[in-house]
């Protein structure tokens, strides 16, 4: 019996209307399929689904435990799966197979698989995370369909467009700035390189094969300094509830920078511009205004490095 949380059902319609409860109702067909095709039992689903539906399996052969990842209507199997298999398992969980009927991936199990937003010393878990990045920075193939930090970065002109040239609900030095830093941080990148594109503390897992490995990449053609971005935003709302949360982001700033060889102001100007792209994103998403990446920024912005 496969169980679909109905928390996770409420999101996909949220989320995907009448597309996300078509899925839904495939749902159950394509995880018996891949039990089939692949020989496995499938389990309990992971209790933080958010976009896609992961759930535990074992294999029957021999008992190994392994991860089912079925992707909901976002359009990212494609990107991801790729993503996954062009990092080889370096840094970054291994691609076992891929069922892209049914847009499923199945994936190593990582174990003991607890989060780096579990590790209490803000400082370590950084540290952790730029070694993490270090191992995943690898060239792009040369043959590839993977999205730019150009391409992301035309979610500014949406976002003007959307509220007629104005700023809508986002504070204007705040998107003025972030506007800028982004045409000027994409206009002068490093060489470019394959980033995992979203590499926050949850999507850092701890692992038997490696300390750390990273889950869930989107797959993304920029520097290297683009990748600091995600982490600088989360974990959201944890971070702005801490002690002095402007002195954290200004730490997290200088370990990178010590961790990656990278200048303080790029990975402050990375940081800040994304978390203001990221709050266009939640809104095209959800249509929800997120106040807490708004405040993130603001700290960064703030920040005296």
């Amino acid at each position: 019996m496969i169980t679909i949380p109905p928390a996770f059902q409420r999101f996909m319609f949220e989320l995907h209307e009448e597309e996300g409860q078509a899925w839904l109702e495939r749902l159950p067909r394509i995880l018996a399929t891949c039990a089939e095709l692949w020989g496995l039992v499938v389990e309990e689903p992971f209790s933080n689904l958010s976009f896609h539906y992961v759930t535990r399996a074992r294999r029957r052969a021999d008992n190994t435990p392994v991860v089912l990842k079925a992707c909901s209507p976002t359009g990212e199997f494609r990107m991801e799966a790729a993503t996954i298999a062009h990092y080889e398992g370096h840094g970054m969980v291994r691609l076992l197979d891929t069922f892209p009927e049914g847009e499923v991936m199945l994936l190593e199990s990582l174990t003991p698989g607890k989060t780096l937003n579990t590790l209490t010393d803000d400082e370590q878990a950084t540290r952790y995370a730029a070694r993490v990045m270090r191992e995943l920075w690898r060239p792009a193939p040369e043959q590839h369909s993977f999205p730019s930090v150009a391409d992301w970065g035309r979610g500014f002109q949406r976002l003007r467009q959307q509220y007629g040239g104005g700023y809508g609900p986002f504070p204007p030095h705040l998107l003025d700035e972030a506007k800028r830093l982004y045409a000027e941080l994409t206009a002068s990148m490093a060489a470019p390189m394959l980033l995992h594109g979203d590499l926050h503390h949850d999507n850092i897992l701890q692992a038997e094969r490696e300390p750390w490995l990273a889950i869930d990449p989107k797959g993304l053609i920029g520097e290297p300094a683009y990748e600091t971005g995600a982490l600088l935003r989360n974990p959201l709302p944890n971070l702005l509830h801490r002690p002095d949360p402007g002195r954290i982001q200004e730490r997290r700033v200088a370990i990178l920078s010590e961790e990656l060889g990278i200048d303080h102001a790029r990975i402050r100007g990375w940081g800040l511009a994304q978390c203001v792209l990221s709050a266009w994103w939640s809104i095209e998403d959800t249509g929800q205004y997120p106040a807490d990446t708004i405040a993130c920024a603001q700290l960064l912005a703030d920040s005296k490095v």
